[in-house]
């Protein structure tokens, strides 16, 4: 189950209904976006994510799969793929902010903690420059419950001229 959180800095942004996000218009279509404007998705992965990540990509490293191996780490127990959280980033900035369009061109990301099934974690977005179709945004995904950072960073996007 995914949440969804989108906040703006403009005025258009407050007076348009909860229903009016989730519509098909692009986000960036919706407002000009602004320094500041940030996005949230929050999921929390399965251990059967894990294993159709896995399945899809072919990469079987048992410290995802196996608790006996997992259990002799440093992390004690199987930990989610840290490509899952950059999809979950990946799914912030392709359907939230900027939205739908937008092209990742680079990022610098770090892998600061590990994320198990089973543990809810929020992916966020926000926007520190604007440079006319390019947009430049800090990135992190955060535990809920521990408040304990596991990935942040920077992306550069393009984002379709209006």
């Amino acid at each position: 189950m995914f949440r969804h959180l989108v906040t703006c800095r403009t005025a258009l942004c407050t007076a348009l209904s909860l229903s009016n996000w989730f519509s098909k218009l692009t986000l960036y279509r919706l407002v000009h976006l602004q320094v500041g404007d940030s996005a949230e998705i929050t999921k929390t992965f399965t251990q059967n994510d894990v294993k159709l990540f896995s399945e899809l990509t072919g990469d079987t490293n048992p410290l995802h799969l196996d608790e006996a191996f997992a259990k002799n780490t440093r992390f004690g127990k199987p930990i989610v793929h840290g490509i899952l959280l950059n999809g979950l980033v990946s799914a912030v900035l392709g359907t939230k902010l900027p939205g739908e369009g937008c092209v990742l061109v680079s990022q610098d990301i770090s892998f600061t903690a590990p994320l198990h099934a089973g543990q809810e974690v929020v992916a966020r977005a926000e926007v520190k420059t604007l440079k006319r179709s390019v947009v430049f945004m800090s990135v992190s995904c955060i535990a809920t419950e521990s408040g304990q950072t596991l990935m942040e960073g920077t992306v550069k996007l393009l984002i379709p001229e209006n």
